[in-house]
């Protein structure tokens, strides 16, 4: 886990020379939870790459920060 300010993001990868912030949430199809888990990663200031998982099939692109689905990362069919 990473802490930014008073937010915090789920988990923070090292991988060599770079890192990845992943959010992961049950589903962000209501709008105010779509925020919540959103705002810690749009805080973070550097350009490492970005993802939100959950369990809905949707994929979007908010600003950068990639939404996954949890079942597509699991199955290998999405690569961070």
């Amino acid at each position: 886990m990473g802490k930014n300010e008073e937010k915090e993001v789920d988990f923070v990868v090292e991988t060599g020379d770079d890192y990845i912030y992943i959010q992961v949430s049950l589903s962000v199809r209501d709008e105010k939870t779509l925020e919540r888990e959103l705002r810690p990663l749009e805080t973070i200031q550097d350009h490492y790459k970005k993802y939100l998982i959950t369990l809905d099939y949707d994929t979007n692109n908010y600003n950068g920060i990639k939404q996954i689905s949890a079942m597509d990362f699991l199955l290998g069919r999405v690569e961070l």
